[in-house]
Parts: C-alpha cells; structure tokens; sequence
C-alpha cells in the first residue's frame, strides 16, 4: 500500500499528464467530488487518494482507447 506521500506524489504526476498531454480533459478535473467536498472539513485518508488517484487514471486510459478508435 503506498503512503499518504506516495499517493499525493502520484496524484501530482497525473494531474500534471493531464494539463500538458490531454488539457481538453481538465476540464473534468474540478467536477470531481474529491475536489467539492460536501463537508465543511472534510477528511482525506489513504482510501480517499487511492480512490482519486484511480479515478484520474481512469479517466486518462478511457481518453486514450476513445482517441485510438
């Protein structure tokens, strides 16, 4: 299981793919609900990463096999 520090690192890193490799994707970044919290002081755990930073692949590897098509 990667650390809190690993998670965000990764996170970052994909974050930064998808503004210089596909910026018509981020867009979609901000309409995440990891990044519009429905709580005043939301808690941010390692399940919390893992599940954005999934998400964030997610959406990268479908961009990719749509553009392959």
């Amino acid at each position: 299981m990667k650390s809190v520090n690993e998670l965000n690192k990764a996170i970052l890193d994909i974050t930064m793919k998808i503004y210089n490799e596909y910026p018509e994707l981020a867009k979609y970044l901000s309409e995440l609900p990891v990044t519009i919290p429905d709580t005043s002081k939301p808690e941010i755990n390692i399940k919390i990463l893992q599940d954005y930073h999934e998400t964030l692949s997610n959406i990268v590897k479908k961009y990719v096999s749509s553009q392959i098509q």
